[in-house]
């Protein structure tokens, strides 16, 4: 089999580089377009933005790695992992760390979905829409809360035009997959009337059942062939319209993303159907006051709620969140060298989990959150070295209904520097000290959950948790190959963790365990101190130049909790290379990832989870541009996990029951005007 895989993957190989031969006559020494990180506070270019780290995805490359959800899409970056949960639900974990430790934005605003409590609820935002997905971690994540210890996503789709456009624009594509029998297509498109600026954007999605290689269960048995409950279906709408003046601009949006997705679990399935409306406000100033360059002011509104469909039919949980919150931002003129921005940040919110098979219990209370947050974030340059420091306090409050009242007080500061010792190379370190508050599920929950086939059991009496980083980089930023390497320590105090034993809730079990919940685990959350240490390397070619290139990187994490072992569903060691060759007209590539087993598993008392075998999945893209006038074409293929390996991610909460997609040929069109 091994020699029947070396000859596929060879054979792939080969044709690629006949491919890029053929074209290599027409080659162009052209510079692709840097690429803006729009959530980062100085509006750095990628490559520039040294301190936060960043990471960018845009363009062709975004698309190659696009997915049936956001944690898919960016599984293959340094650093970053997929909670692996389900095509439709499964979130990013940054250097271990996932669920509230991780801020989803949308267009740098809170995403206002549910996803950060349950690793089986959707991220509300659609990365088949995207522009562009910014990851950011350091100074540049105090913006947008104190509990982003982990780091910071912003999905960038350009609802609220902040520009006119000279004659329409925009960009459709259709695109198959082999796996699931999927289709999905997506477009945007922008234009001025007058001095108004119009977008509209939108995008559906349709995959049944994945195919998957041997049995979805790893010992044997389960489903074979096909995984049930894996079907995934998305519509996703959004409008927006912008005045835009020589001072500046004023616009909003609307949008709807409806979803409906399968979820495998071990003894049963379920189905969860969710529906989210968002509004949006976004409005920029310039040269408001004297001494200060801009005044942005943002508002945004979203109405949640998904029903959990028990065995796919019957609704068993219901969670809402209402949430409003406001942004005003100023970012002043230099003061003794140091420019930066200044703001302050309200956030409020209402959720609630209600049983529907008895209305008088809730998973989760109805719980009001609010939050309040000032924050300030600065930069200078003295000679060779480049100061970053951000600082953030926040006023927090839980208020549930028939439970206790919690306040929290968060505190959160990052300092960072940059040394550019020579030209093209630096030396830098960020320390960071981050807080962050409980949240309403971790505090308040006492009830079933079917899709995690647990039974949660919150403490109103948990702390905030503290965290405590000390991040080292040395990279060269210049020419055509250039690298990176970072060293990382996170210290957390009070960590909040799921305890996943042994114990069951049976029908005849006494509370908290209802009765009619069959056999659930027990998930209580609890805490304890806890240590996360790791790298990342990334080595690149040629990247932003036209013609041959390549990426390698590797990386690895490992969390433990004081006097209890090995952290629960930690990420694994990997290794990656791409090799590829791209013009102005062709766009190849191949790529190998090589993921080592997972025996760092967590005690019993900790969590039932069990070691994870290692993979190797490779993946395949071409493409071709045909230029129509002002318009082009891009024909695209590609293929992923070429070998059909049997993936499971150590991440995974049912990494035993639910493996990966096997083997995917996708093909698609993709449209610019």
């Amino acid at each position: 089999m091994s020699f029947q895989r070396s000859i596929l993957a060879h054979a792939v190989s080969c044709a690629l580089a006949g491919i890029s031969f053929a074209s290599y006559a027409q080659q162009a020494d052209k510079s692709l377009a840097p690429v803006v990180v729009t959530a980062d506070p100085f509006g750095s270019q990628e490559q520039a933005t040294i301190l936060s780290p960043a990471r960018v995805l845009s363009g062709d490359n975004l698309r190659d790695k696009i997915g049936g959800s956001l944690g898919e899409t960016l599984m293959q970056e340094p650093g970053i992992h997929s909670s692996g949960f389900s095509t439709g639900s499964s979130r990013p974990i940054i250097r271990g760390l996932e669920g509230p430790r991780v801020k989803i934005l949308q267009n740098g605003m809170n995403s206002g979905d549910l996803s950060a409590i349950s690793n089986d609820h959707a991220v509300g935002a659609s990365s088949l829409s995207a522009q562009q997905i910014e990851i950011l971690r350091g100074p540049a994540t105090l913006l947008y809360g104190s509990g982003a210890i982990g780091g910071a996503i912003n999905i960038v789709n350009g609802r609220i035009p902040t520009r006119l456009e000279e004659r329409p624009t925009g960009e459709a594509e259709l695109r198959a997959s082999s796996v699931d029998s999927g289709s999905s297509f997506a477009f945007t498109a922008d234009r001025a009337a007058g001095n108004i600026g119009l977008h509209i954007d939108g995008n559906m999605l349709r995959a049944g059942n994945y195919r998957i290689p041997g049995n979805s269960i790893v010992e044997g048995g389960g489903d074979t062939g096909r995984l049930t409950f894996s079907g995934n279906r998305e519509n996703n709408l959004g409008v927006g319209a912008s005045m835009i003046q020589s001072w500046g601009y004023v616009g909003a949006s609307v949008s709807q993303i409806d979803k409906l997705y399968g979820i495998r679990g071990r003894d049963g399935s379920s189905k969860i159907d969710l529906l989210q409306t968002r509004f949006d406000v976004d409005s920029l100033i310039r040269s408001p006051f004297e001494g200060f360059d801009a005044l942005r002011i943002k508002l945004g509104q979203s109405d949640y709620r998904h029903t959990e469909l028990d065995g796919g039919v019957d609704p068993h949980v219901k969670f809402t969140n209402r949430s409003l919150e406001s942004r005003i931002e100023l970012a002043h003129q230099p003061v003794a060298g140091w420019r930066g921005r200044l703001g302050m940040q309200t956030d409020g919110s209402t959720v609630q989990a209600l049983n529907l098979e008895d209305p008088n219990e809730s998973t989760v209370p109805r719980t009001r959150s609010n939050s309040t947050a000032a924050f300030i974030v600065e930069e200078t340059d003295i000679g060779d070295v480049r100061l970053n420091a951000g600082a953030r306090i926040e006023q927090v409050g839980r208020r549930p209904n028939g439970n206790t009242n919690r306040n929290f007080t968060l505190g959160s500061a990052s300092f960072g520097a940059l040394w550019s010792f020579t030209p093209g190379y630096a030396l830098g370190s960020t320390l960071s000290y981050a807080q962050r508050a409980p949240t309403a599920e971790e505090l308040y929950s006492n009830g079933a959950h079917h899709p995690t086939e647990t039974f949660d059991i919150g403490s109103s009496s948990l702390k905030k948790e503290t965290s405590q980083n000390i991040d080292l980089s040395l990279q060269k930023t210049e020419d055509r190959l250039r690298w990176k390497g970072n060293l990382f320590q996170n210290k957390i105090n009070n960590f909040v963790y799921g305890s996943l034993g042994t114990g069951r809730c049976e029908d005849d079990t006494a509370p908290p365990c209802a009765a009619g919940v069959e056999e659930l685990t027990t998930r209580n959350f609890s805490q304890a101190n806890a240590t996360l240490r790791g790298y990342e390397i990334d080595v690149s070619y040629n990247l932003y130049e036209y013609g041959w290139f390549g990426r390698a990187f590797a990386d690895d994490s490992r969390g433990t909790l004081d006097n209890l072992g090995n952290m629960p569903l930690q990420p694994v060691a990997r290794l990656g290379t791409t090799v590829g060759y791209q013009d102005a007209n062709w766009r190849s590539s191949l790529s190998v990832i090589n993921a080592s087993a997972q025996n760092r598993i967590a005690s019993a008392d900790v969590s039932n989870e069990t070691a994870t075998r290692g993979y190797t999945r490779v993946d395949a893209n071409i493409s071709w541009r045909q230029r129509i006038g002002e318009n082009e074409l891009t024909w695209f293929a590609s293929a992923r996990n070429l070998l059909n390996e049997e993936i499971r991610l150590s991440t995974s909460l049912l990494k035993d029951y639910v493996p990966q997609p096997g083997r995917n040929f996708l093909v698609g069109v993709r449209a610019r005007f």
